[in-house]
């Protein structure tokens, strides 16, 4: 197990550390329900130091990562960031990422990238990345352990962090990519983040890491800023309709059936582009992601079946008690048939059926 540079950090907090895609993480610092409604009303400070983090350079980057990841890299601006997968042969999910193209007045000149990656699939991500590098002119670079990675999530995220930041962050738009100073030192700061609100992610030296979370802690003080653990993490992405790798998307699991074709370029040659024109053609795989809502005081949870006219037409992938709505919530893969908005189906808790009703994704979409 590692620890990220916050490890001491979280202790004095109070944190409850448990194990984490291969990292000592603090999944909550008091209430979970509570730790989400923070975020949603105020703002939250998360540690990912956890996640995957890296640099692709030379000559054919672009190039390298059209054949990665499904998403067209050769439309993503400088300064803007795209979220992606990347795929094996058989058009299967191994890991969602975002894709980072740097501003053209860096040094790039806008010819480099930036990628995240999961920490659940870094080992194996990163051994794709560098197999499919071998064709290419490009050096893929693990930067994780000389990256730290902090992020503020909620409605008072963009005030909190200009306190701290020269950088313009109102003219930043969302899912964009800049450059300021924090605690005299340069920082990349994005515009992104996993929770359905508005947020900043910063990209950290890692000696600096400490020193960063503390500023924004001192910046948040006011505000009523928090520490956030991965449990709010779950339930506040949850909410938002976006997937978790081991839950909505995993290897069996393509981003058709996922509802993530808007990441799916067909402009390009990238892996299990062929498998997923198949798929395509003959009219998909026969299920799809739904959301699903209950009346039960019951929580549908991972792994549940979920039944239809008597009977099992799909599983649940995750569910939460969602304090946003306030009602219980799940995501789930089921039959086509089963799968328009306002049907009426049941999970199986221990053999005894719950209702359920199916709901359009995402549950919770904030206010712009």
């Amino acid at each position: 197990m590692r620890d990220t540079a916050l490890k001491t950090v979280h202790a004095s907090l109070g944190a409850r550390i448990v194990p984490f895609a291969g990292w000592n993480m603090p999944v909550q610092y008091r209430g979970i329900l509570d730790e989400a409604r923070v975020v949603r009303s105020k703002a939250g400070l998360f540690d990912l130091g956890h996640m995957g983090r890296v640099r692709v350079r030379g000559p054919q980057a672009e190039s390298y990562l059209q054949r990665l990841q499904t998403n067209d890299a050769s439309q993503i601006l400088p300064g803007r960031i795209r979220y992606s997968m990347i795929l094996n042969d058989q058009g299967l999910t191994q890991d969602d990422i975002l894709v980072y193209r740097e501003p053209t007045e860096w040094a790039s000149k806008g010819k480099e990238f930036f990628v995240v990656i999961n920490a659940g699939n870094a080992v194996r991500d990163l051994e794709i990345m560098r197999n499919v590098a071998s064709g290419f002119d490009v050096q893929v670079i693990d930067q994780t352990d000389e990256l730290g990675m902090i992020a503020i999530q909620g409605p008072l995220s963009q005030q909190i962090t200009q306190r701290l930041t020269n950088a313009d962050l109102a003219s930043l738009k969302y899912y964009g990519w800049t450059c300021g100073t924090i605690c005299g030192v340069s920082m990349e700061i994005s515009r992104t983040g996993y929770t359905g609100e508005d947020g900043f992610e910063v990209y950290v030296p890692q000696h600096l890491t400490t020193k960063v979370w503390d500023a924004f802690f001192a910046a948040g003080k006011q505000d009523g800023l928090e520490p956030i653990g991965l449990g709010a993490r779950d339930t506040l992405r949850h909410e938002a309709g976006m997937p978790l790798y081991g839950h909505e998307i995993e290897e069996t699991t393509n981003p058709l059936e996922a509802g993530l074709d808007w990441a799916v370029k067909f402009t390009h040659d990238f892996v299990g582009r062929g498998a997923l024109e198949a798929i395509l053609k003959r009219g998909g795989t026969g299920r799809r992601l739904v959301g699903i809502t209950t009346t039960s005081k019951r929580c549908p949870r991972q792994g549940y079946a979920i039944h239809g006219n008597g009977e099992k037409i799909g599983h649940v992938c995750s569910g939460n008690i969602s304090p946003t709505l306030d009602t219980n919530i799940a995501t789930a893969y089921v039959r086509d048939a089963f799968a328009a908005p306002g049907t009426q189906l049941t999970f199986l808790v221990k053999d005894k059926a719950e209702p359920c009703t199916v709901v359009s994704l995402p549950f919770y979409k904030r206010s712009r």
